[in-house]
Parts: structure tokens; sequence; C-alpha cells
């Protein structure tokens, strides 16, 4: 396994990262409790989730990932030998519901999702605390260009939330924080502020990269490298499409695609036609589709690390290994002519 550090902490992190989305939801607590188990033993360090996990959240799951992760660390013992990092959630009117009232980024939200956080994982501490999605209206989720809200009620508030994260750093329940779903304006801010105040800046970027989206290339990545901030790549591989099984009919009903009908983002016919190339690549060069999908994404300098997300140990274990797999120039060139010919048809 090969591991990397999250930006300028002392915090090393394997180039693999376990998702847990799944648990509380697709998987059961035993079954969580296994793939933690098996992540573990091959070496990956680094575990992500979210207070509103598990995927799709609902009213019965709400929560529910990190207890199991919760009940992990309680059975095995294995805290210190785990990166944790976790989310708070950003506004969603839907989610208020049941998550929590008053979504978003205030003092004292963001300090009852982090204690919500801890207890439920059975910890004092986060690795890597995470704000979910921006507050402010931007294009994320599958939207492709920033539409301005006139009517958006947002107000700058980015140096209250740093100040925020940076006092939980001093008070030692988290050792460091980073963003998700954001944008180059949005991350520059952040790290505007915690300049302007001596505060210590955000130290990773968590959004979609991978085959069928590359979006992250257009401006992101020239932000993150010169000011060394890496990337957690997310959904690396579309859902499973890149798998290969929903072209072989090798799909069942209880995979995600098929059993969550509203996770959309990677249904397009486009999505479908580069797969198709994508998979043509791995068969030609007798590499697994996954794996070719998940090297990819290993070998590029930007990435500090790729969640995967596994139903099942046999997915699990051949997502690992792929950190064992250096793709040639070969693989690499044929692989931007399909980006080039059907670039980034899921933004």
């Amino acid at each position: 396994m090969n591991y990397n550090m999250l930006s300028t902490t002392d915090i090393k992190v394997s180039e693999i990262c376990l998702g847990t989305m799944t648990f509380g939801e697709q998987n059961s607590e035993s079954e969580g409790h296994a793939q933690m188990d098996m992540a573990v033993d091959m070496e990956v360090n680094f575990f992500d989730t979210a207070e509103m996990y598990a995927v799709p959240s609902t009213p019965e799951n709400n929560g529910k990932t990190e207890e199991i992760i919760g009940t992990w660390f309680a059975k095995s013992g294995k805290r210190d030998q785990v990166v944790l990092a976790t989310k708070v959630t950003g506004p969603d009117p839907n989610l208020e519901e049941y998550v929590a009232k008053n979504l978003g980024f205030s003092k004292p939200r963001i300090h009852e999702a982090l204690e919500r956080s801890l207890t439920r994982m059975k910890t004092d501490y986060i690795d890597l605390y995470q704000l979910h999605w921006p507050e402010r209206t931007t294009n994320m989720f599958g939207q492709r260009g920033f539409t301005e809200d006139k009517n958006e009620k947002w107000e700058d508030n980015i140096q209250e939330v740093v100040n925020t994260l940076n006092d939980l750093v001093k008070e030692g329940k988290i050792r460091s924080y980073g963003l998700s779903n954001e944008t180059p304006w949005g991350v520059m801010r952040f790290i505007s502020e915690s300049d302007k105040s001596g505060a210590k800046r955000p130290v990773s970027i968590q959004n979609p990269y991978g085959l069928l989206n590359r979006l992250y290339e257009v401006g992101l990545s020239e932000m993150g490298t010169r000011e060394n901030i890496g990337l957690l790549a997310y959904s690396p591989m579309g859902f499973g499409l890149l798998s290969g099984k929903y072209h072989t009919g090798k799909d069942k009903s209880t995979d995600r695609r098929n059993k969550f009908k509203q996770m959309s983002r990677y249904d397009s016919s486009q999505c479908y036609d580069a797969t198709a190339l994508y998979l043509k690549i791995a068969d030609q060069y007798e590499i697994s589709p996954a794996q070719m999908s998940l090297a990819f994404i290993n070998s590029r300098p930007f990435v500090t690390s790729t969640i995967i997300g596994a139903t099942n140990l046999d997915q699990l274990k051949e997502n690992i290994e792929s950190s064992n797999i250096q793709l040639s120039n070969d693989i690499l060139s044929e692989i931007e002519n399909v980006h080039n010919l059907i670039p980034n048809p899921a933004p």
C-alpha cells in the first residue's frame, strides 16, 4: 500500500480510503465490520463517513454508518490504527426533517454535529472533519455550470467557519479540516480567510473524480497543486458502472444503480458509451476494469486518496489491490483518447 500526507499535516493516509456509506443500508453491521477488518488487514488506514450516512439517506438509516464504525472500534480496539474522516451536513430542507434543524455551518450546528459523530463512533476526536457541501448556491451534484441565484440568502460566513474549525483543532476535538463538493472560488476563499488570520488551512478537497468525471482537472487541480491541498476522489467507479457488470448483464437487482433509481448521475447514454470504450481498453490489456479505473485515479499527482465503496468482500479486495497496479503509458494514452472523444459525461 502507498501512503500520502494530508497536505502539510503529519497525518499519513493510504492511497485507498474505505468509503462506508453503504453501512446501514446495503450492508449490515456484521458486513460493515468485515469490510473494516479486511481493509485494515490490507494496510488501508483511512476511513471516510458522514453524519447523514447511510446513502441514500432516510430517517431510518440516518447516523447508522457512524454507529457501525463505532461498534467496530469498540470491538476491535483499532481506533489508533485508523485515520477517521467524517462530515457535517450542508443545507438541505429535506434532510432537516431528520438529520438536524438549521443545517449548515454555524458554530452551534458544527458543534452539535461533531458531538453526535463523536458519540456514535465512540471516539473523542476526528482526524479529518469535512464540510459536506457548500452553504451557498453553486454548481455541485451533477450541475455542470454555475447559475447565479438572485434570491440567494447566503451571507459570507467563511471567516466564522474557519474560526470555528480552528477552535476545534485547538480543543483537540479534530486534528484537521477539509472541504467537499467545492469549487475553486470556494477553496480559495477558505485559504484567504485562513491566511488572513494566521489560522490553519483546509487540508483536503473531497470531490467526484474518475474516468466519467474529470472536471476537477479544470481549475481545482492547479489550485490544489499550487496550494498543497490534495483531492480525496469519491465516486471513482461511477456507482459501479465502470466495473462492467451493467454492460455484461452481471448486475443484480440489489446493486446500487438498480435499487436506487434516484441515483442517476451516471445513467446517461454518454456514460454508457464512454464506459464501453474504457471496458475495451481493459479487455485489450487483460486488466480488471475496476482496477484500471482506480489505478488511473491513483496515478494522478493531485490525488491524496481514492475513496472506494464496496458491498461485498470480493469487490473490496479487488478495489484495494488496485494500489499495486501501475498503468503503462500505452493504457494511459488510450484512456486519454476516450476522454477526448467523450469528455466528462457525468458532471
